[in-house]
């Protein structure tokens, strides 16, 4: 073969791969710039609420709680004056904002500024004493040992923040890592979802809504979702096309990180299955119920003032930070902020089948509802918490329930022993998860 005819066939394939690459850069530069939202979107809101809401240092925050993935190299930047965090990536930048009351919300879209000038109508106060005693003494010094081992040392793997575990109603262990007390709020993640179960009830009780009735959502009147209930939404069965890997642009990633108005775009998504007949984990149910119950409201003044009087009152929960996307629905989702002796009194409200001292909030048998496996779950969701049927925990009592969320968020409600264990903290899995299965189990063997 003449020289000049292998040169020519070599610069042909130098073109083509170069051709290839140029492409393949081309495309990864697309797929990561679909990601900045995300990165920078996640460093800001979650690195707002820690310093805004939760009074933690941003030099403690970085190193345990963004320290993953393109996460870690985000540079962020805290103005104490405004309440706000700018976090850059390359070219992408991101803003969260805190406002009192509220709490942060990531800043999207053209109405940014007038989202920030809105003076919503916080409703006041309440003051509600708080009523948890103190339990068994000499339970609480067998347990001692195993709160200083959690939280202390580490003994049961991951980071605790806080621990608190009540027996017959009293609190027999409370414990909380450097930096943290009883009266920081801590972020719920997925727990939200068990408070917006309990909401419903309360409306449900005050015959506001009927969570078996197919819902009155203008979008799916012309298809099969015009039959999708608020049952199908609390127990993961709506049927709706939905993604929910937190590790890619996932449907949750892009709700959360991107999107003004998340139960909007949750409930958009098209149906795949029929309603009530498919289980699949979907943080945009959450959204999607709690926008429709803000509907059924006159103004965002009585929706929230609903929420503080009826559900966080009775609960000596005060001051509690549930916080909204930009169109001013809370995300039901995953931003609660409460205390761990908050998170515990809730526990203990569906412990005591609905009564928070001495008195009603639930209807009779909403926790039996919570409790109860959905159809196509085989026995690991009932309606808005998790349940152990399946002996995911197998040393723990098949009837416990909890509420659980992401990075290691959870209270267990576990009716045989009369406990609920409450513990918050960092703990990404599969790394550095705490053991909870040993750790209930050592519980458990000091009652």
């Amino acid at each position: 073969m003449p020289t000049f005819v292998i040169i020519m066939k070599a610069k042909k394939i130098i073109r083509a791969v170069l051709a290839l690459l140029v492409l393949a850069l081309v495309a990864g530069c697309l797929y990561l710039n679909s990601l900045m939202p995300i990165i920078t979107g996640y460093a800001a809101k979650n690195l707002a609420s820690a310093v805004f809401v939760s009074g933690r240092q941003q030099a403690d925050v970085e190193p345990l709680d963004l320290n993953f993935s393109f996460i870690k190299f985000v540079k962020n930047k805290v103005d104490y004056d405004a309440k706000t965090v700018s976090s850059r990536f390359l070219w992408a930048k991101s803003t969260a904002a805190y406002r009192d009351g509220y709490g942060v919300t990531l800043l999207r879209g053209k109405g940014r500024k007038a989202f920030l000038g809105q003076q919503y109508p916080l409703p006041p106060a309440v003051d509600v004493p708080e009523y948890l005693q103190a339990g068994d003494s000499a339970l609480t010094a067998r347990l001692e040992p195993i709160a200083r081992a959690l939280v202390d040392e580490r003994a049961y793997n991951g980071h605790p923040f806080a621990f608190v575990v009540l027996h017959n109603g009293g609190i027999v262990a409370e414990r909380y890592d450097k930096g943290i007390d009883a009266s920081t709020q801590l972020l719920s993640w997925s727990m939200a979802k068990s408070f917006l179960h309990a909401l419903v009830g309360i409306m449900v009780r005050d015959s506001l809504i009927d969570v078996y009735a197919p819902m009155d959502i203008p979008q799916w009147q012309g298809d099969g979702r015009r039959d999708i209930t608020l049952n199908d939404l609390l127990q993961m069965q709506s049927g709706l096309e939905w993604n929910e890997n937190y590790g890619n642009r996932s449907d949750v990633n892009l709700m959360l990180h991107r999107e003004t108005d998340m139960g909007l775009f949750a409930l958009s998504k098209p149906l795949e299955y029929e309603p009530g007949t498919h289980y699949y984990y979907s943080s945009g149910n959450s959204n999607i119920a709690m926008r429709y119950l803000r509907g059924k409201f006159a103004s965002d003044k009585e929706f929230l003032a609903y929420i503080r009087h009826r559900l966080f009152a009775p609960l000596a929960i005060d001051g509690a930070h549930f916080e909204p996307d930009m169109s001013g629905t809370p995300v039901a989702s995953s931003y609660l902020y409460v205390t761990a002796r908050d998170f515990a009194r809730f526990g203990q409200m569906y412990l005591s089948d609905g009564m928070a001292n001495q008195e009603r909030v639930l209807p009779e048998g909403w926790a039996a509802y919570a409790a109860t496996p959905a159809s196509g779950s085989e026995g690991l969701y009932g309606s808005g918490f998790w349940l152990n049927h399946s002996q995911r925990f197998p040393d723990v009592p098949r009837d416990m329930y909890s509420c659980q969320g992401h990075d290691g968020q959870q209270v267990f409600i576990i009716p045989s022993c009369q406990l609920v264990v409450v513990l918050l903290g960092y703990s990404p899995k599969p790394d550095r998860v705490v053991d909870f299965n040993r750790l209930l189990k050592d519980i458990i063997g000091q009652l």
